[in-house]
């Protein structure tokens, strides 16, 4: 513990508390300072001045990053018949209907995103208690509920994001790691940025995006000055 101490006081004299820095700045001080053992994945948080009580000012989405996230996805495909082909045609790592429902009611949470076909629905709806605080669920806005599985499956393999508003106003997603080179995680970043701005709802009042960190798994918050790009 004392020397992960001795590393985050290290990277806290490289990063400035009180200054905002340019998002080529603080991806090259989010690699710099990184001092996980591992290949640390590389966030985003915006901080909206939305109030997602509102039907109109929640924000909910997917898309696909430019360079990927870095992460390989273990992909789950609710289907039957010629869609559970298709599935597994397009590399999907699991395919099934109750088989996968009563192995997850068990307590199984091996993958990290579910896709479902529109007729699979009312089955993958008797998990939402177990789906659903996990950020698991399908849903239509995110693409993963869709007669398209082989698309979707693609597109979860290579590089796709959700994203989604908290209670707060706080959207938070990957944008690579930390082996990324610095151009492509700030590719990136530019490319879910352009996303959130366009996002914004047409009630929201005043400044939308009131501040925005770049971090590290494990290191430092780094303010982005929203001018900067």
């Amino acid at each position: 513990m004392a020397k992960k101490s001795k590393q985050m006081r290290a990277a806290l004299e490289k990063i400035d508390s009180t200054k905002a820095y340019s998002v080529e700045e603080a991806v090259a001080l989010a690699k710099e300072t990184n001092f996980a053992k591992f290949d640390a994945t590389v966030e985003v948080a915006y901080n909206l001045n939305i109030d997602v009580r509102k039907a109109d000012q929640q924000i909910r989405g997917a898309m696909v990053l430019p360079n990927g996230t870095g992460k390989t996805q273990r992909v789950l495909v609710f289907a039957r018949g010629a869609k559970a082909e298709e599935a597994k045609a397009a590399g999907a790592d699991y395919v099934g209907e109750d088989d996968l429902a009563q192995k997850i009611q068990g307590g199984w949470l091996d993958f990290d995103v579910v896709i479902a076909t529109p007729d699979m629905m009312a089955l993958v709806g008797r998990l939402g208690r177990v789906l659903g605080p996990r950020n698991l669920m399908p849903n239509p806005k995110t693409g993963t509920v869709t007669m398209d599985v082989a698309k979707a499956v693609e597109e979860s393999k290579g590089g796709k994001i959700t994203y989604r508003a908290d209670k707060a106003g706080i959207v938070q997603a990957i944008i690579g790691k930390v082996s990324f080179d610095a151009d492509k995680l700030v590719e990136n970043f530019k490319a879910f940025n352009d996303v959130i701005v366009k996002a914004k709802p047409a009630t929201a009042k005043g400044t939308y995006i009131t501040s925005l960190n770049i971090t590290t798994t494990q290191g430092v918050g780094i303010k982005v000055d929203t001018n900067s790009f």
